[in-house]
């Protein structure tokens, strides 16, 4: 007999869409360009990246190219943006064509959200990013809360309306509620997991959670007492293209050994498990309407 919930909390990266898929169509042609123009080598710029992104917590940061020492020299002042113009327009351009959900997850999300179930996201990847893409994947609103980090601080000396092309509000979700998670919160720390049920007001037994990492996404909501949803179909780190994204990671070498003592863990046994797309939860679970807290 299928158990009902109320509230489905989702990881977004590898869940919802294909985020290495995403970065590497975005990023190895910028980073092809970025050596043409420059003509520095590839081998080079790729320390000097890692550097930047570990020193920022992240490897989508926008402002790569002024703070890569090389490319720094190679600037000798100029604009990034008027040298690199080509770099930059082939990244925006292959994300606006990368950028989709995986077959089912639209559909799936419409109905569960249908039922009246609160859909909650939770990811690492930070705010900025994340909202883009959940305005452009169409998600604002479809989820009612997504969990994230904070931005990474901007370059000294510039502000928002420095770089941004439209008004502030453009840039932020107009109808998913927004909360952050506290600084240095990792996968597959349980605190936030638990601290989203119980804001919800919520039995752990009313919520399933449904990511793409067996050591992180599953383990924690098996540690929670959550049911735990493996999405198989987003495995990422077999793919051959990870050995870029690893070679230019925003993970420390403390990070790195952080994650190899999480893959030590044993038997991490999902709930169930979504072999081939996202609408098959819909038939491992009645959801059902989350009843609204009275005003007092």
């Amino acid at each position: 007999m299928r158990s009902r919930k109320l509230a489905l909390i989702t990881d977004l990266d590898n869940t919802l869409f294909d985020w290495v898929e995403l970065w590497l169509s975005c990023f190895a042609p910028m980073l092809e360009e970025i050596v043409a123009t420059s003509g520095i080598a590839r081998e080079n710029l790729i320390p000097e990246i890692a550097a930047v992104h570990q020193k920022h917590g992240t490897s989508e940061y926008s402002f790569l190219i002024e703070e890569v020492p090389s490319l720094q020299a190679f600037l000798k002042g100029r604009p990034a943006t008027e040298v690199f113009v080509q770099a930059i327009e082939i990244y925006r351009k292959q994300r606006r064509r990368n950028l989709k959900l995986y077959p089912t997850v639209a559909e799936t999300l419409l109905e569960i959200k249908g039922r009246g179930t609160k859909i909650i996201g939770y990811t690492e990847s930070m705010a900025f990013y994340s909202n883009y893409r959940l305005r452009r994947l169409g998600l604002d609103g479809v989820l009612d809360y997504v969990f994230c980090p904070r931005d990474h601080l901007l370059p000294e000396g510039l502000q928002p309306e420095d770089f941004r092309k439209y008004p502030a509000e453009r840039y932020e979700l107009r109808h998913t509620e927004q909360d952050f998670t506290p600084k240095g919160s990792k996968k597959p720390d349980k605190v936030v997991l638990n601290t989203i049920v119980e804001d919800l007001g919520l039995s752990k037994a009313d919520c399933v959670y449904v990511g793409d990492n067996l050591m992180k996404d599953v383990a924690m909501a098996l540690d929670c007492g959550i049911d735990a949803v493996w999405a198989k179909f987003g495995q990422a780190h077999k793919r051959p293209e990870y050995k870029l994204l690893q070679e230019v990671t925003h993970w420390t070498p403390e990070e790195v050994a952080r994650e190899q003592k999480i893959n030590e863990r044993e038997h991490v046994d999902p709930t169930y498990t979504l072999e081939n797309t996202y609408s098959e939860i819909l038939s491992l679970f009645v959801f059902t309407e989350f009843p609204e807290r009275t005003q007092t």
